[in-house]
């Protein structure tokens, strides 16, 4: 038997966190290579151990984590600060595993089980990461809560009670047919039976986004169902496999398995499958298929085409929105927030600063009212803290640039009104030496020059008017930057060959080994409702967004000449903050 290390990593937050480690003696001249084993909720690290020896892998280590609250993690048991924390946890990890054991992202491959499968997908489908497989045993993309209304009346409780905690009422004996595993599960000190609502609520949220849009994976990935499972339900997952969007994937349904599939008195099979899975992914070149097109053909694109596609005059899905666009334009009456959007445009520089600012303003107190609700929307709360994201990732990356003793010179190509870079240097010393502000609107250059003299930054900043697609105009900024930011802009425009033709004017601006800090928006619960009901900058044509997956998004960069080396995704998954680094 291989013997396991016990050691801890430091995550994201300051928290240490357990693992296991089983080191393996690569052969000369090969690249490291690693299993990343994750536990089932309630559970630890401890319980997946077995798997190390029955998979037979001696040329990979394997690691694997007690997740935080579980096990020999600290936090209070079954409790996270929130389901995204523990996504970003699986980010550090893995980041973890590259730079203390030197085993590149590419030679990962995952095994998962149950909540802790989920954690996994959704890790997949945010952070877009580079492993070379996946395989999901019984993910818990819809838990069997079997009381009526039970998910409905545990959000009710939250909002009176706070986050509080719910005990798991399966038994041992309903897990798994292996009485060893049974008895070892009832004995267990470090089995914790409970689970916080906010963990609960936030897997089921989570679970419902990345079954829904399962296409933006394209990881090889292996889904294992079991045939006898009360646990979980049935349905998501074959829905899950379904929509991958991976060219390698492959299901096997279990007959008579229970939930924990992979602790099954007879999982003989199903360990043999996911070894033979492992290798095959590891005979694989390295690599995903190009996503460069798809504005022209996928998806996403199917899915813009139809949002801006109208609606039979009258249908019911007509009437609907026609009453939406009447209300809101009655509502533009009382409240400043929206009839700015409606001036302006909803994704113009005016509105996103309005947002920034989170101050509800109307013409009375119902106008106000009317303003909160709107600036509480799950989008601009998306774009607040894309803004929050942004700040942070700009700090670390000018830290980093004077760590290289390099000067920290940067632009910004489409700034809107430019707060979130000028709020971003709050407590940055020494300031840039140089920042260039840019925008296509003469009203976003003003507004944005007067927030310059209104900071006291006249010496070091500047704004001008510029196209952020224009590649020439682009490659020919001076200085240099070593700091390109590029927030909000991309998302607005479905045509790939814009967005490519932008990236390689900045790829010819930034110095060899600068950065760029660029958004995303994978996914987007209000896709309808923003494409029909609101109005662009754009002469009042309608707002109809197209979602670039992470991997697509990621792709354009690199094909531009960045390589990804960082990002944030806020806690609804909807924008995501990169940062990537110039080749040279």
């Amino acid at each position: 038997m291989r013997e396991a290390l016990h050691q801890t990593f430091t995550t994201h937050d300051g928290v240490e966190l357990f693992y296991r480690h089983w080191p393996a003696t690569p052969a000369p001249g090969e690249p490291r290579k690693a299993v990343v084993l994750f536990h089932r909720g309630h559970e630890h690290s401890g319980r997946i151990a077995h798997l190390v020896d029955e998979l037979d892998l001696p040329g990979f280590d394997f690691f694997a984590w007690d997740a935080r609250g579980h096990g020999l993690s600290p936090g209070a048991r079954g409790d996270s600060p929130g389901f995204t924390s523990s996504v970003r946890d699986v980010q550090t990890f893995c980041e973890h595993l590259g730079t203390t054991y030197r085993i590149e992202e590419e030679n990962l491959t995952v095994i998962a089980q149950s909540v802790g499968a989920v954690i996994v997908a959704t890790w997949a489908h945010d952070y877009a990461p580079r492993i070379r497989s996946l395989v999901l045993a019984s993910p818990a993309f819809k838990v069997k809560l079997y009381v009526p209304f039970a998910r409905q009346g545990l959000a009710l409780m939250r909002r009176f009670r706070g986050n509080f905690f719910v005990n798991s009422y399966v038994k041992a004996r309903f897990l798994s047919h292996d009485p060893q595993r049974v008895a070892s599960y009832d004995n267990d000190p470090l089995i914790t039976k409970a689970i916080s609502v906010n963990v609960l609520l936030g897997l089921y949220e989570a679970a419902e986004r990345v079954v829904a849009d399962a296409q933006a994976i394209q990881i090889p990935t292996q889904v294992l169902i079991s045939g006898a499972d009360f646990v979980v339900h049935r349905q998501p997952q074959e829905q899950f496999f379904e929509r991958l969007g991976s060219l390698h994937k492959e299901k096997h349904v279990l007959p008579g398995f229970f939930h924990d599939t992979l602790g099954e008195r007879d999982r003989a099979p199903a360990i043999a499958s996911a070894r033979r899975f492992i290798l095959e992914s590891f005979e694989l070149a390295p690599g995903r298929p190009s996503l460069l097109n798809a504005d022209r053909l996928g998806l996403t694109c199917a899915e813009s085409e139809r949002l801006v596609t109208p609606l039979p005059r009258n249908s019911l899905g007509d009437l609907y929105w026609r009453m939406i666009r009447a209300s809101m334009r009655l509502g533009s009456r009382l409240s400043s927030g929206v009839k700015l959007g409606f001036d302006t445009g909803f994704d113009s520089g005016s509105t996103l600063d309005y947002v920034y600012r989170n101050t509800a303003t109307g013409t009375s107190g119902v106008g106000r009212l009317i303003d909160r609700n709107y600036l509480d929307s799950i989008g601009w709360r998306g774009i607040r803290q894309r803004k929050l994201h942004v700040e942070e990732l700009l700090r670390l990356t000018m830290a980093q640039l004077r760590e290289e003793g390099r000067e920290v010179r940067i632009v910004d190509i489409a700034a809107g009104h430019g707060r979130y870079i000028l709020e971003a240097l709050q407590g940055v010393d020494p300031l840039p030496e140089s920042i260039l502000l840019r925008d296509y609107s003469d009203i976003n250059v003003r507004d944005g020059s007067a927030l310059i003299r209104e900071k006291g930054l006249e010496t070091i900043a500047r704004f001008v008017k510029g196209d952020a697609f224009d590649r020439d105009d682009l490659a020919a900024l001076d200085p240099r930057p070593t700091l390109a930011v590029v927030s909000g802009l991309y998302e607005l425009f479905t045509d790939n060959r814009m967005v490519a033709a932008s990236l390689a004017g900045l790829a010819d601006a930034v110095e060899p080994g600068g950065y760029l800090v660029y958004t995303g928006q994978p996914w987007h619960p209000q896709l309808e409702l923003i494409a029909r009901a609101l109005t662009s900058h754009r002469e009042g044509q309608a707002w109809v967004m197209r979602r670039r997956t992470q991997v697509e998004m990621d792709q354009l960069v690199e094909a531009a000449g960045f390589r990804k080396v960082g990002m944030r995704v806020d806690q609804w998954g909807i924008f995501s903050v990169s940062v990537a680094r110039r080749v040279s």
